[in-house]
């Protein structure tokens, strides 16, 4: 498990390089045998400049100066599920997008995070260039270091344009990674709650 500090570390970065951007898009233009000044081609390498410098915005966020203003001491020591978080990230390999829900838990340990802090948690890390392994383990771990709970569960379901438009071109694989800390690793019982939680399917709630 991370430390707070080498967390903070792992964490940093820094935003995209927009004219670097623009410079290299209009050389790969080029490249494909485009004609960079015709019309509908005068202004891409600035809109993909901008694309990226969105897609990519997880590199200029503090994850704990996102969280800071939300952490609260609460008598609770029960199970905390956020599912189906919608994420969009890029993949590192070959720079085509993937995306997915991902199912956040963590049993709190007189700490509890906002609701909404946790999706922006799952936006921060999948706006980088990314591996679905690394952005889960990522999530769990800074929760954990942020909050300390008893235990922190991730799981991720995602769909890979890398592999459903190229290569093996499998247009319904899924991919599933999970990443469990604390309690959800040590205890059984308490891991299948959490996953007997995720297979109850998307039942709106009767109010």
């Amino acid at each position: 498990m991370h430390s707070i500090e080498a967390a903070a570390e792992l964490l940093s970065g820094v935003g995209v390089a927009k004219p670097e951007i623009e410079a290299a898009i209009g050389q790969l233009l080029i490249a494909f045998g485009e004609d960079v000044n015709r019309e509908g081609l005068e202004r891409t390498p600035e809109r993909v400049a901008r694309m990226y410098d969105e897609l990519l915005a997880g590199y200029r966020v503090d994850p704990y100066a996102l969280i800071n203003e939300a952490v609260f001491e609460v008598d609770y020591e029960d199970m905390v599920i956020v599912r189906d978080i919608e994420f969009y990230s890029m993949c590192e390999h070959h720079l085509l997008p993937f995306i997915g829900k991902a199912h956040v838990a963590y049993i709190p340990s007189g700490k509890v995070i906002g609701l909404s802090k946790i999706p922006r948690v799952v936006d921060l890390f999948a706006r980088r260039l990314q591996v679905q392994e690394r952005m889960t383990a990522q999530i769990s771990e800074f929760l954990q270091a942020a909050i300390h709970p008893h235990g922190v569960a991730v799981v991720v379901e995602g769909m890979h344009l890398c592999s459903k438009i190229r290569g093996v071109k499998k247009a319904d694989a899924r991919m599933v990674t999970s990443c469990m800390t604390g309690s959800f690793r040590d205890n059984q019982a308490t891991r299948q709650e959490f996953m007997f939680h995720l297979e109850r399917g998307d039942t709106p709630l009767s109010i």
